[in-house]
């Protein structure tokens, strides 16, 4: 059992790593697709955005339940923490994620109120996208924890450091959709998307620059972990890799090359994504408490895993085919009904 209580902490923590990075890459372009779509030069623009994200956007939120699924059975003490914590930007993600569904879906019906509908869904990606980024600068800045509950305030998660990393994050998803969009379409459209996306690269990169920082100077723990030798060479490849592939994604915009960079902006989050896991690791709530102690009953956790190893694959086969037969170019007969 001893065992057991050492290793299945790390299981789940790569579930849930796996999870939410899957989530921040396959939601993150169709919410930046919803990010910009108001700006499109068209209606008929329009409806090219949401047919080229129609087959795969609520797919793309299964990740956010398997990630948090896997939270509450691996790490209650954590989920009965993080949750409280953050009730209320949590809720209004899900508002966000609801009001941007249901536009979704009215959208394509109405005629007269077509122009509410599409307002509704570029708003609801936008606050969905802050609110995510809210979340995370939150969870970075530490959660008060008294005798093992949550003991701070409603507003707590309202920092600088939050709306600062909530910009980052749809700044981020908005390159995301901009490359995407750049990818699926062509003519007007596709150069629309390239002019997005080499503007877009500039926030982004601006943004990354400046959460690395700050999230560096949360706690001497994290300055220390980056900055002190011989971690600081360990280290280095990170930052190093980051500005390698930032210079390969501008390149690759301006040459108008039309799968690369949307390639690039996925490697750009998961490279955000490990720096984040070597300033927090191994706490599961920063800053203080670790992943095996907030762990949870080893049997429980030996159960889902059994559902977990099969549900996994069953996810990534469905994904694969629905991205395989809905391949290539969007077209405007292509509508969504």
């Amino acid at each position: 059992m001893e065992f057991l209580h050492d290793l299945l902490p790390l299981i789940y923590t790569g579930i849930i790593a796996f999870g939410i990075l899957m989530y921040v890459w396959m939601d993150g372009f169709d919410l930046g697709v919803g990010i910009l779509f108001n700006a499109a030069p068209t209606e008929a623009d329009r409806d090219l955005l949401m047919n080229s994200i129609a087959p795969v956007w609520d797919g793309n939120e299964t990740w956010l339940v398997l990630g948090g699924g896997a939270l509450l059975v691996a790490f209650p003490m954590a989920y009965s923490i993080i949750m409280p914590a953050l009730y209320l930007p949590f809720t209004v993600m899900l508002l966000g994620l609801i009001f941007r569904g249901v536009a979704f879906e009215f959208r394509f019906k109405a005629e007269r109120g077509r122009r509410f509908w599409n307002l509704a869904f570029g708003i609801g990606s936008l606050v969905a996208a802050v609110s995510q980024g809210i979340v995370l600068g939150a969870y970075l800045d530490g959660i008060t924890v008294v005798n093992g509950v949550f003991a701070g305030g409603s507003f707590d998660w309202l920092t600088p450091f939050s709306i600062l990393t909530g910009c980052a994050v749809a700044c981020g998803y908005a390159l995301l959709g901009a490359t995407w969009t750049a990818m699926k379409t062509e003519g007007a459209l596709r150069d629309w998307a390239f002019g997005l996306a080499d503007r877009m690269c500039i926030g982004v990169l601006f943004f990354m620059v400046a959460v690395s920082i700050g999230t560096a100077y949360l706690s001497d723990e994290i300055a220390g972990r980056w900055f002190s030798w011989p971690n600081i060479g360990w280290l280095a490849p990170v930052p190093v890799i980051t500005a390698l592939v930032a210079l390969l994604l501008f390149r690759a915009v301006r040459q108008r090359d039309e799968i690369a960079p949307f390639v690039l902006t996925l490697i750009l989050f998961l490279l955000g994504f490990i720096g984040l896991g070597v300033s927090l690791w191994p706490a599961i709530i920063p800053p203080g408490i670790t992943i095996w102690q907030a762990t949870g009953d080893p049997g429980s956790q030996t159960f889902l895993l059994v559902g977990v190893v099969v549900l996994v694959p069953c996810i990534l086969g469905y994904t694969a085919m629905t991205y395989w037969i809905f391949r290539g170019k969007v077209k405007a007969d292509g509508g969504y009904h």
